[in-house]
């Protein structure tokens, strides 16, 4: 198993882009974040509630590389932890490339199954102008990267801080490649 940290938490009870960082947030099983607006069983995303609000939520929680942070910083963006909307932020792991069905072991109790890729809109640029090009760039090939993190589900619920212990979990082989979420 891979091994990185958590370096802060967060949690909105409303519908806002950046979400308040927190001591520590409790994962609910099959819901997500305990006091998040985007909790629950089925989607809870605006536009996505709109096109069909019986479709299973895949974004219970939301967790990014605190070292996508560092990268925007030095190109000149101000972000913190939650302010991209992030309920977990981590350190010293490639969120953005382990299959589909990854397990993240946080702090003693929790498990998140990783379900895809973040898909960030337009809502970025409102943030701060510019931020969508800065976290979806495009490749050699022209292929949009994304950055944003990646979405996931809570498997096992359990308290989770910053300074806990993740532990990473991958599927038997072959693996899936993450798809935006």
């Amino acid at each position: 198993m891979r091994a990185g940290r958590v370096t802060a938490v967060s949690r909105d009870d409303t519908h806002r882009f950046s979400k308040d960082a927190v001591e520590a947030v409790t994962l609910l099983a099959g819901l997500g974040v305990e006091g998040d607006a985007h909790a629950g069983t089925t989607v809870q995303h605006r536009s996505r509630v709109a096109v069909d609000p019986t479709r299973p939520n895949l974004r219970q929680v939301h967790l990014l590389q605190g070292e996508l942070h560092d990268e925007l910083r030095e190109r000149g963006f101000e972000v913190g932890p939650g302010q991209l909307g992030e309920n977990i932020t981590t350190r010293g792991l490639d969120l953005l490339h382990l299959p589909r069905g990854a397990r993240l072991h946080l702090g003693e109790e929790a498990v998140v199954e990783i379900t895809g890729l973040r898909n960030p809109c337009a809502q970025i640029n409102a943030f701060q102008p510019g931020l969508l090009k800065a976290v979806t760039p495009r490749d050699p090939d022209g292929e949009v990267v994304r950055k944003a993190g990646v979405m996931g589900v809570v498997v096992r619920g359990g308290r989770v801080r910053a300074g806990d212990r993740v532990e990473v979990e991958v599927p038997p082989q072959p693996w899936e490649v993450l798809q935006p979420v």
